[in-house]
């Protein structure tokens, strides 16, 4: 697995049962993964003579992000080593404005957007959504077509002043309308090579400040129709694209009762994190199968609701006392900590809940949740 966070520690976590040796390149050794995993190699995925020299003797490559130059990736498939998901499926959730030309081209409902050129760019694109009238088309989202995540590499502009931030980066700039949305809204598959899906159930994500605070699995009051509108969507984007392991197609509910793609994300996802105590196979387990082309886990649910809410780091940097009183609290509480150098805001860890009574599901979850994070104290 090509990248040492959270995503490669779990992974790494569901292949043991089965035996699977797991070999990992990692940027340092303080990574989240490279605490935990026997075969380390130090180095930057951004080099290919490093990805090659790694790359010998591994069955499959698969990563824990998006990173990896795509003519990288071409070049390790051509030397017969098998890429999952491959450069032709990831370069859609490498690249925003090849993923949006590829989503137009097959059909799948996404905000308006292009390419934009510069600042004024903005405003003329903002004039097209406002019928004739830019000051009508904004706000306008703007986003760095490579390299963003966690609302990094996002904007959000009223005017062509305030657009010129996105094109400092060098890199082309997509616009977007902004979504006039109810919530957001993940569906999670996995597809293995030989073609065989599965489905997880359609999830509320819940976002603070552009990184996600808390998932609801399933997505509560959400129409059923529109559920299997969801899923079946995220099965033809990934059967239209080649995807390879887990795919997580984020979505925008209109309030009008629409689906549309957000965003595209080829690993496992924080959207999926509730499944690894929610579902008969988690999100990580089911991606371990698809690359090695092993037949799929059942994805369905192991409780009526399930939450997951991330820890942000915050000023409580020993976890021991906190575990004490959650785990007291809380005996069904399940709680995954990525042995991360605690920093404020950064995702230093996860718990997951679940249970008949959605609204104690979740007072369960934010307790917690926050009680590691040190805001609540009681």
């Amino acid at each position: 697995m090509v990248g040492g966070g959270q995503l490669a520690r779990m992974t790494h976590e569901a292949g043991i049962p089965l035996g699977i040796r797991f070999k990992l390149l990692s940027d340092t050794p303080q990574d989240s993964a490279a605490q935990v995993v026997g075969d380390v190699v130090i180095g930057d995925y951004r080099d290919l003579d490093t990805l090659r020299a790694f790359a010998r003797g591994c069955d499959v490559i698969t990563f824990d992000h998006e990173h990896v130059p795509t003519e990288h990736l071409r070049a390790l498939e051509a030397d017969g080593i098998p890429v999952r998901p491959g450069p032709e499926a990831l370069v859609h959730a490498q690249d925003k404005g090849v993923m949006r030309a590829k989503l137009d081209a097959i059909g799948v409902p996404c905000p308006r957007h292009r390419i934009v050129s510069d600042p004024a760019d903005v405003e003329r694109f903002a004039a097209e959504l406002g019928g004739g009238k830019a000051p009508d088309g904004f706000p306008v989202v703007l986003k760095t077509v490579r390299g963003g995540y966690d609302g990094k590499g996002v904007w959000v502009v009223r005017s062509s002043k305030e657009a010129a931030e996105p094109f400092r980066a060098g890199v082309p700039v997509l616009a977007e309308e902004k979504v006039d949305f109810v919530r957001e809204l993940a569906a999670n598959i996995v597809r293995s090579p030989h073609g065989q899906a599965v489905a997880y159930p359609v999830v509320e994500s819940i976002q603070v400040d552009g990184v996600c605070d808390t998932v609801i699995a399933p997505a509560p009051g959400l129409d059923e129709e529109l559920a299997g509108q969801a899923q079946q969507l995220a099965l033809r984007i990934a059967q239209e694209l080649g995807v390879v392991g887990h795919l997580a197609v984020e979505l925008f509910e209109t309030a009008d009762g629409r689906i549309l793609v957000n965003e595209l994300a080829m690993r496992p996802h924080n959207s999926g994190h509730w499944t690894q105590d929610g579902a008969i196979t988690s999100q990580f387990a089911n991606h371990v199968r698809a690359v090695l082309d092993l037949p799929l886990g059942d994805p369905r649910p192991r409780a009526r609701w399930t939450v997951m809410a991330n820890v942000l780091g915050g000023d409580y940097p020993d976890m021991y006392y906190a575990y004490l009183h959650c785990m007291a609290r809380d005996p069904q509480l399940k709680i995954h900590m990525y042995g991360k150098d605690v920093k404020p805001g950064r995702k230093v860890g996860h718990v997951n809940t679940y249970g008949d009574d959605l609204a104690d599901v979740r007072e369960r979850a934010a307790h917690a949740a926050g009680y590691l994070r040190g805001t609540i104290t009681e």
